[in-house]
């Protein structure tokens, strides 16, 4: 299961890991992968230095990286913007609604002292600039970018400290903008991922993006879950495959709510809906009563990015804090409905390594016939 860039890049498996938590980005690395660390729940520049200190040490000296998000553009039309003057930019009648709704399913208020978890700091670019700031100060192999190429200057950046740039896309006509501005790795991100999404299939979506950007190396990412499916993605042309609602029930990733563990592994292919109730930006996401409320035609409708996810953080923090399972969710892809045991990073690793060799075997048995 190796390519061209996953040599390259000094992996034993062309797996492309993209979590939240440090512990799962150590041991995807350490199996062989490359873990890439989610910034954007990150609130300050020292919590971000603390845990790249820790993968430093956790990884074995094997590569890891770091996805930042960094909007195309700010909610107030300008550079520099502050949370802040976001924040002056909600509307009045959406906090009412999000009132109404917590009161509706009788969500408490947050404990004395609980922190706001689900606040959403990372989606400006001044923040993600801090959060690259710290990042360059480490060993980092790779860094991407989940909503589309960063700056120039970024991309120049990174390539001043050896490292390489990804960016995600959800259709050719993206991808070829990426490779315009100078990344070194797009990211085909098909409709059945998990997180931010665009219209077109994975299947369909990673040989047009593969023909569109050549010779970039691509990266299929969307409803992969398996090692035939990582198979079928190198035969339309990706060097490797971009996971990430896999490690979601690993035993590293140590979700705080079982409630939410529970309606993982219980949860099927068809239980995710795409909603802008998390960010404005379409995301899949676990259906539940929360997503209902802002997708109903009644409701007001969530607000452009950054303004949704300013708005409802406090409240995703209360709903998982208090464990209210009727709105309790997460963003995960259709692959969810494969996910049905908490299970060590190593242990899924192996199943992907054991499903590509029975998956090659089949191919060759096949081409082999008279």
């Amino acid at each position: 299961m190796r390519t061209e860039l996953s040599r390259r890049l000094g992996m034993e498996c062309a797996l492309f890991g993209f979590t939240p938590f440090p512990a799962v980005a150590a041991a995807i690395s350490r199996a062989g992968g490359l873990g890439v660390l989610g910034a954007v729940r990150y609130r300050d520049p020292g919590e971000l230095a603390r845990d790249l200190d820790w993968l430093d040490a956790h990884t074995d000296g094997r590569p890891y990286g770091l996805d930042v998000v960094m909007p195309a553009a700010s909610a107030a039309g300008a550079a520099g913007v502050t949370e802040a003057d976001v924040e002056a930019l909600i509307p009045a009648g959406h906090r009412r609604f999000v009132t109404d709704t917590l009161a509706r399913h009788g969500v408490p208020p947050l404990p004395e002292g609980e922190r706001t978890r689900w606040r959403i700091t990372g989606w400006l670019e001044d923040v993600a600039r801090t959060q690259l700031d710290v990042a360059f100060d480490h060993p980092l192999a790779l860094v991407a970018n989940a909503l589309g190429p960063p700056p120039r200057d970024v991309i120049d950046r990174a390539h001043r400290h050896g490292t390489l740039v990804a960016a995600l896309a959800g259709s050719a006509r993206h991808a070829r903008r990426h490779a315009e501005a100078g990344v070194d790795i797009v990211v085909a991100q098909g409709y059945e991922a998990g997180g931010h999404t665009g219209e077109i299939a994975t299947m369909v979506l990673t040989p047009e993006v593969v023909r569109a950007v050549d010779p970039l190396p691509v990266l299929a990412a969307g409803g992969i879950g398996s090692g035939e499916q990582v198979v079928a993605a190198l035969a339309l042309g990706a060097q490797g495959v971009w996971l990430g609602s896999v490690w979601l029930t690993t035993e590293e990733a140590a979700l705080r709510s079982r409630a939410l563990t529970a309606k993982l592994l219980a949860a099927g292919s068809g239980d995710t809906v795409r909603s802008r109730a998390l960010t404005g930006k379409p995301a899949r996401q676990l259906r539940t009563a929360w997503t209902d409320a802002w997708d109903d035609p009644a409701g007001p409708g969530p607000l452009p990015m950054p303004l949704q996810g300013l708005l409802v953080a406090e409240a995703l923090t209360r709903i998982q804090e208090h464990e209210v399972e009727a709105l309790l969710g997460t963003p995960v892809g259709q692959v969810v409905g494969t996910m049905t045991a908490v299970r060590p990073v190593r242990a899924v690793v192996d199943d992907l390594t054991r499903g590509f060799e029975r998956a090659v075997a089949r191919l060759n048995r096949v081409a082999g016939d008279p």
